[in-house]
Parts: structure tokens; C-alpha cells; sequence
């Protein structure tokens, strides 16, 4: 299978409408990391994405029939941009099934490259199951946007760049993995080329396919799929992508969110380019790696996959970016609620680290619980340091940097526990951003249960972030249990959270 890839990768006519992309040094990475870190530019793409590769490699090889007859594809983004601009290129039409949840941002973008958009459906998976029912009824050529030979050739032409524009060989390679496309075009070709040339694949911790497909020996399906870096958000990676990474690919490596937006910002101080999440995975991972494994010296390339951003979303990532670069400390300390003791905490605290959030609200008349930021540049050894110190003052100390719920609701909720409210239930929710999905929740919820709580978060993503509290009698937990499974949202019980403990649990 590689030498197959590769030798379609030779004769992969790319150029028609694809860019050779620089290949940079990003000094900064480079000393911070103490290895040479260089990044591959796939984010200058004229469709500001390497998915251009695959498309346009894919469609060259249609028949003049399947060319008369259009093409169609699934996608949220990249490849729909890819599809609608080779399809330009080539004077075929183009149908691109999106979902109805995709920002107006890339809707737009594939319009304006000359696609027929088409909005169904919620997810990446319901627009694909509707484009191929399209395929059946209009003889379409489904060109699916990671699993096939001629799309992994031409992702493969990546690697071909690299080996030209760097003099020796690379070290490790790291690339973001999705449905597999890139990460199985570019290892084939490295593989047979440099093969001591490590490949690293790199996932979200909530959408780890290929990582989960390789250690469980087959391809699986997650039951659920985080949607933040929503260009790598496959339940399944594809069947040649999985058998090609069997052989070729070293080693996968998930980050978490916070991580993720560390490394958009790591890319924009080395070249003041905005990648997106899945754009920056790769770079993630590369500083994952060398924490892990305390390397240097090392020469090392990241694929920027990706810059199609939208410009409401950094607000998010920003706000996480201090907490992915281990930067920032968040914690729940419980103060005496007394004269004098607020002033003591902040001088215990302050006097010699930057407090960088401060959250209150009085509580009763005995203690105080205070959500609080603190600025920490040693990583978790410091952080450790300053649990341990406000231990031996006393105070009762719980460390939420890691806590989802904390950093993305709890910051703005607090204000005391609620008093008089029985049978509460906490979950948080998923919600799909298009009109009636609030509408949905609330029509499809018994008249018999009460809504105590709720806080929405958006930032510019396909789902928005809500937190929900329901008073639900103990008899009838059976049956909000089936109102979860039947609403169909991605949802996860805050009932133990010690953040809902802490700051948000009703009192008698």
C-alpha cells in the first residue's frame, strides 16, 4: 500500500491549483523546546488548508463521464473548500453537503469558490449520509475527503516538499490526524524514503480514532467526539488511512484543549499566523513529545494544517491559552468568613504571584469558598508548591485547573449556593448551533421537572457550551435518564464535581 502512494504521489499534478509551501524555522519554539523546530506552511493554501491537495488529485482522475455528471461531497470546512475550488478549476459542478451547524464563515467561503451548498443536518456524519443518497439519485462521484488512494497521494505531495526543502533528514515528523488522510500520505512517502524518520500522529484527547483504532487492533467507532478542533473531529478514521498507519506511523500523541490553544498561540509569536485548532495539533503534540520524553538537539517538523478560523473563537483561546502553557493555576480555596481574612488570603497569595482571577460571593456566616486565578511559570511542580503552602496555612485548598466544568462555566457562576431547591441534577451539555436546539431541549423535557440553572457558552464553534441544572423527584430519575439518551446532545453528569460542591450546590 505505501508503494502504491507513493507512486501516485510522483505524478500527483497538485500544482494546478495547490502551492509549494515554505517550510520556516520558528525560532522561538525552537529555543524554548531546545530542538529545531521547523513548520510546514500548509496554512498559505489559496483555500488556507492542505485538504486543496487531495481534492483536486482525486478529481483529476475522473473519467470525462464522471466529470460531466458532477461531483458531491461531505465536509464542515476544509474539504469543502478543497472540492469547490478544484471543481472551478476543472469546469465540474459541485454539490457540497455541509452541516447546518457550520459557521456562515465557511458556508460562505465555498459559495464564493463556486460550490452548490447544500445545509442538512447537524454533524459531519448525517451531511455525509445525505450526500451519498444524493450520489445514488443523481450519479454523482462522491469524492470523500480522507479515504482514498488518489486524496492520500495527494496529501503525500506534503512529504515530497519537506524532503526537497530540508537538507538531511528529520527526526520526527508530527502531523494531526482526523480521518487519517495526511498523516498516511505523508508517512508513506517518508517511510520509504527516511525511514528512521519518525511519524507521530497527534489527537484531541476527545477524538482519538486512530489512537484508539491502533491500540485496539481495528478501526472503532467513539461514542462521542469532542468538536473544538472540529477539522480532526472523526468518529472513525478510514480504512486505508488505518492499515497504512499499522506500518508507517511510530507513535499517536492527544493533548487537551488547553494545550491545543497554547500552541495557536506558539505559532502566531513565531510567524504571526492564526492557525486553527486542528491547524495547531500538530505543534501541541511536538511540545507534548519533548516534555514527555526530555529530548533535544533534535531536528523536527510540524504540518500547520489549517488557518480557517473564525474570528470569534480566539476569544475562547485566548482565555485558555495560560492554562495550556501551564502559565496559569486555578483553585477553590475555602476562607473563614470573618473580618480581616479575605486581606490575609490576598497578601498570602499576592505578595509574591500575580493573581490573575478573583472570584466571590458571601455565603453564610462560617466560610467562604473563592474561585481564584494565580499566574505560575514552573508548571505543575509549582503548582504543587502552592497547594502544599496553603495547606500548612490552614486552608482548604482544590486544585480545578484540569476541571472542564470550572474553566468553562464555573468562572462565571459564582455567587453562592442556592438555598431551598431540592432534588438538583448537573450535566453539561453540547448543544448544536442552529435555531430550535434550545427549543428541542425544552419541548422534549417533562412539564414535571424545573430548570434551577442554566449557563450558555458559544465561541464561534458548531456547538455552544451549557450547563444545566434540573430539579428532578428521586422516582423519576429512570425516566430523565431516557430524556438524555432520546435528546441526542453529548452530555456529561456534573452531580460530583467538586467545583458544583464547592460554589454551586443548593443548601438547605
Amino acid at each position: 500500500m505505501p508503494e502504491e502512494i507513493l507512486r501516485r504521489v510522483l505524478t500527483a499534478p497538485v500544482y494546478d491549483v495547490a502551492s509549494e509551501t515554505p517550510l520556516e524555522v520558528a525560532p522561538l519554539l525552537s529555543k524554548r523546546l531546545q530542538n529545531k523546530v521547523w513548520l510546514k506552511r500548509e496554512d498559505l493554501q489559496p483555500v488556507f488548508s492542505f485538504k486543496l491537495r487531495g481534492a483536486y488529485n482525486c478529481m483529476v482522475h475522473l473519467t470525462d463521464e464522471q466529470k460531466k455528471a458532477g461531483v458531491i461531497a461531505a465536509s464542515a470546512g476544509n474539504h469543502a473548500q478543497g472540492v469547490a475550488l478544484s471543481a472551478s478549476k476543472m469546469g465540474i459542478d459541485a454539490k457540497i453537503v455541509m452541516p447546518q451547524t457550520t459557521p456562515p464563515i465557511k458556508v460562505n467561503a465555498v459559495r464564493n469558490l463556486g460550490g452548490n451548498v447544500i445545509l442538512h443536518g447537524d454533524t459531519y456524519d448525517e451531511a455525509s449520509k445525505f450526500a451519498k443518497q444524493l450520489v445514488a439519485s443523481e450519479q454523482r462521484t462522491y469524492i470523500h475527503p480522507y479515504d482514498d488512494l488518489d486524496v492520500i497521494a495527494g496529501q503525500g505531495t506534503i512529504a515530497l516538499e519537506m524532503l526537497r526543502q530540508h537538507s538531511g533528514a528529520f527526526d520526527v515528523i508530527f502531523v494531526c490526524v482526523g480521518g487519517g488522510g495526511l498523516i498516511s500520505g505523508i508517512a508513506s512517502v517518508i517511510k520509504q524514503v527516511s525511514p528512521k524518520t519518525r511519524i507521530i500522529g497527534v489527537e484531541p484527547e476527545d477524538a482519538a480514532s486512530m489512537t484508539e483504532a491502533l491500540k485496539a487492533g481495528e478501526r472503532i467507532v467513539l461514542d462521542q467526539v469532542g468538536i473544538f478542533a472540529d477539522g480532526v473531529a472523526v468518529a472513525q478514521v478510514g480504512e486505508i488511512p488505518y492499515r497504512i498507519a499499522q506500518t508507517c506511523v511510530d507513535e499517536m500523541i492527544t493533548v487537551k484543549t488547553d494545550e491545543i490553544c497554547a500552541a495557536v498561540k506558539d505559532i502566531f509569536e513565531d510567524t504571526r499566523a492564526i492557525a486553527e485548532p486542528a491547524g495547531a495539533l500538530a505543534v501541541a503534540g511536538m511540545k507534548k513529545f519533548v516534555e514527555q520524553y526530555s529530548v533535544s538537539g533534535l531536528e523536527m517538523a510540524a504540518i500547520v494544517s489549517g488557518a480557517n478560523m473564525n474570528f470569534d473563537r480566539l476569544r475562547h483561546i485566548s482565555e485558555r491559552t495560560e492554562l495550556g502553557e501551564k502559565r496559569e493555576a486555578i483553585f477553590a480555596v475555602t476562607i473563614d468568613e470573618e473580618p480581616g481574612s479575605f486581606k490575609r488570603f490576598c497578601e498570602l497569595l499576592g505578595g509574591r504571584r500575580a493573581i490573575t482571577e478573583f472570584n466571590y460571593r458571601y455565603a453564610d456566616s462560617s466560610r467562604a469558598v473563592v474561585f481564584v486565578g494565580v499566574r505560575t511559570e514552573g508548571g505543575k511542580p509549582e503548582r504543587e508548591a502552592i497547594l502544599s503552602e496553603l495547606a500548612k496555612q490552614g486552608y482548604a485548598v482544590e486544585d480545578m485547573t484540569d476541571n472542564e466544568m470550572a474553566k468553562l462555566h464555573l468562572r462565571y457562576l459564582v455567587g453562592g449556593h442556592a438555598k431551598g431547591i431540592a432534588n438538583e441534577l448537573l450535566y453539561r451539555f453540547e448543544f448544536p448551533e442552529r435555531p430550535g436546539a434550545l427549543l428541542q431541549f425544552l419541548t422534549q423535557m417533562s412539564e414535571e421537572w424545573n430548570i434551577s440553572l442554566f449557563h450558555y457558552r458559544n465561541h464561534g464553534a458548531a456547538y455552544g457550551r451549557v450547563l444545566v441544572g434540573v430539579q428532578v423527584p428521586p422516582e423519576q430519575n429512570q425516566a430523565f435518564e431516557c430524556y438524555l439518551q432520546n435528546l441526542g446532545y453529548t452530555y456529561v453528569n456534573e452531580q460530583e464535581n467538586p467545583g458544583y460542591q464547592l460554589f454551586l450546590k443548593p443548601t438547605a
